[in-house]
């Protein structure tokens, strides 16, 4: 016989998520949050996962819901527990992925009487979600009456907004009292505002007299709809769109190396290259260099389109346009004028020469970081989807052909805490296989990414480890503090995955030679039946040297 908790605010929530189809939960144990944990696990519509890590839950929760493109609730106790959700509900409002922290707390006249598990929790996330709500307690005045409207007002704008929303729950002893048939709810009535957008006339008139336009899209997940309209604006040659991997949009004329053809630029490149028009679609660019030459460009018009956020990234934006970018250039394709433009040309003359000079690096280059990220590119099977960890992971994406993949990574705050983690929520969730790149401090700082009984067993993880945080010393500055570089910057190690590997259950190879890894490689996407990692040792290597003595044959 089921048992449900006997607590009506948390019947009550049960009844709202189901009804708006929110069917997956996280759950860290604990006893505050006991009577919401009995209660999801025994209602059968209901998936529940146990991942005891709170700060690793969240990021879980991330990656179940990029896969099913649809709200992942986190529940845990009250404390220091839901104040380890912040990391994730950071990344997860600057991504705009949804969120639901279902967080259980002592009653509120406990707060700062020093009572055991007893903090602040009350819009404890304010500053990074899209709305914190705190529940009655069943024994206040209208409190089911006020609990089914805040909750369904919560769960609106966690869809709405698709970012995360803060519930906090006081819940008071007993918690372990039980019932075993629930009572009758009303229906609930989805009341989420459709939203329609118009195309201003002006948009058209300024596309239609622009010569120079560029369209850059940042951090976004696929869409075949985008996809085909950004192909009809360059089927012609009407504009320029320049892509990285993690923008998931390829098409041969798509410009998808930016690192590769900005690199360099002088002052007479720069206004050569700059575009009149520049629309921003996506969110954050992993390509500094990009940043830096739009910022100098100062292009006459600069739109960016997105449903939530408006950033003046570029320091030049004239239009704000608050819509999907499907929506928005689903209507700009049926008013403007695709007119063939010389600026198309500029930028197919540049990546002709650019790509030319990759190729005859890439062909001189040997075992090295450099030289991984090339065979990753050539050799991962193509129903992989790739997840690359921060920093000097997607940085090397950015060079070799990933554009063929689903490809993700955390860019929201661009941390490296929470990769892995995430990475194993997407395979938890995704009918296709994953892959995690990463480098080796990313690795070893989410270890709990692993502590998770759902990882199937087709999940690859590929650990590049260089003995240390290589990008800051392909960074510009950090070399000057050379005292402070390899205990306090880069962090130099010896460490190396093979006993995390045991100790979770995974495979373990490891590499140190070139002739290895490419042996290696072709057997390791093969069927097993534990999930496998990887470990390409690269720390005898000068990598750093090699990235950047690639960019200055970029140049030369």
């Amino acid at each position: 016989m089921k048992q449900f908790s006997s607590k009506r605010s948390v019947q009550i929530l049960a009844h709202l998520l189901e009804a708006y189809g929110i069917r997956h939960f996280i759950i860290s144990p604990g006893s505050r949050n006991a009577p919401i944990s009995i209660h999801f696990s025994e209602t059968e519509s209901f998936n529940c996962y146990s991942i005891v890590d709170e700060r690793s839950a969240g990021f879980v929760a991330i990656g179940m819901a990029k896969s099913l493109k649809n709200p992942v609730a986190v529940t845990c106790t009250s404390g220091s527990a839901a104040a380890n959700y912040y990391p994730a509900v950071t990344e997860a409002f600057y991504q705009n992925v949804p969120l639901l922290l279902l967080t259980a707390d002592r009653p509120e006249d406990f707060v700062d009487l020093f009572d055991g598990q007893t903090i602040r929790q009350k819009n404890l996330f304010n500053q990074h979600s899209y709305g914190d709500f705190q529940l009655k307690e069943d024994d206040e005045e209208n409190a089911d009456e006020y609990n089914f409207d805040i909750i369904k007002k919560a769960i609106e704008v966690c869809l709405e907004k698709q970012g995360p929303v803060h519930i906090n729950i006081p819940l008071s002893e007993p918690l372990y009292e039980l019932v075993s048939e629930l009572p009758l709810f009303a229906d609930v009535e989805n009341t989420i505002q459709k939203k329609n957008y118009n195309l201003p006339s002006v948009l058209t008139a300024d596309w239609n007299i622009s010569k120079r336009i560029l369209i850059l899209a940042g951090t976004r997940d696929y869409s075949e709809e985008l996809q085909m309209q950004l192909s009809q604006l360059v089927k012609n040659h009407s504009a320029v769109v320049l892509t990285e991997a993690n923008s998931n949009l390829n098409n041969e004329k798509f410009f998808s190396h930016i690192d590769r053809y900005v690199f360099g630029f002088n002052d007479e490149d720069e206004r050569k290259y700059a575009p009149d028009l520049l629309i921003t679609i996506g969110q954050n660019v992993v390509s500094k260099r990009v940043k830096q030459f739009l910022r100098k460009a100062k292009p006459k018009n600069h739109w960016h389109i997105d449903e939530i956020w408006q950033p003046d990234t570029y320091f030049s934006l004239t239009q704000q346009i608050t819509a999907k970018p499907e929506v928005f250039f689903s209507k700009l394709l049926k008013a403007i004028n695709l007119e063939p433009q010389p600026y198309f040309n500029l930028w197919e003359i540049l990546r002709e020469k650019k790509d030319v000079k990759h190729q005859e690096y890439a062909l001189q280059t040997g075992f090295s970081d450099f030289y991984l990220f090339k065979l990753l590119a050539e050799k991962t099977p193509a129903n992989y989807n790739i997840h690359f960890s921060n920093s000097s992971a997607i940085r090397y994406a950015q060079l070799f052909d990933f554009q063929k993949f689903k490809v993700y990574c955390n860019r929201g705050t661009s941390g490296i805490d929470g990769s892995t983690s995430t990475a194993m929520g997407f395979a938890m969730a995704d009918k296709n296989p994953v892959l995690l790149v990463t480098g080796e401090l990313s690795f070893f700082y989410d270890i709990n990414g692993l502590w998770n009984q759902y990882i199937p067993p087709y999940t690859r993880i590929v650990v590049f480890n260089n003995g240390g945080g290589d990008i800051f010393k392909i960074i510009p500055g950090p070399s000057k503090a050379s005292n402070a570089l390899d205990e306090f910057i880069t962090t130099s190690h010896t460490l190396q995955a093979r006993n995390l590997a045991q100790h979770f259950g995974f495979e373990y190879i490891k590499v140190e030679d070139d002739g290895t890894l490419e042996r290696v490689l072709d057997g390791f996407f093969r069927t097993s039946e534990k999930p496998k990692i990887l470990e390409v040792i690269t720390r005898e290597i000068e990598n750093a040297e090699i990235l950047k003595n690639y960019f200055e044959y970029l140049k030369d």
